[in-house]
């Protein structure tokens, strides 16, 4: 079993940045594809963006293409979210998420079987 801790959350103004990161323990961080997904008040948990466990492939939700990237360090069993351009509709709070092997890239919740507790990030207009 992994451990997942997400970090770096906050209260920012629209247009600034966050990072969030998320440090794992427990298991071998670079045997997992990994991802961050956000759950906003009275809506479902949504895909954020992914990466596979070499960090050579990636993907985004539409909305944040261009303003987040994600990327991982597996010398430090960490995953990042570097957000820019944020938006109020950005607020919600943020989980990262291990799936359970190597293969493709999923973007739904069921894909994923290990989860932090989340960072909460609000965006203020």
């Amino acid at each position: 079993q992994v451990e997942l801790v997400e970090s770096g959350g906050g209260l920012v103004q629209a247009g600034g940045s966050l990072r969030l990161s998320c440090a794992t323990s427990g298991r071998t961080f670079s045997s997992n594809n990994m991802a961050w997904f956000r759950q906003a008040p009275g809506k479902e948990r949504e895909f954020v963006a992914a990466i596979n466990w070499r960090g050579e492939k990636t993907k985004y939700l539409d909305s944040v293409k261009g303003r987040f990237t994600i990327s991982r360090d597996n010398t430090k069993n960490t995953l990042y979210l570097q957000m820019d351009s944020l938006e109020p509709e950005d607020t919600a709070m943020y989980y990262c998420a291990a799936a359970a092997g190597t293969g493709a890239i999923f973007i739904t919740t069921s894909m994923y079987n290990e989860w932090g507790q989340g960072t909460q990030v609000t965006v203020s207009s």
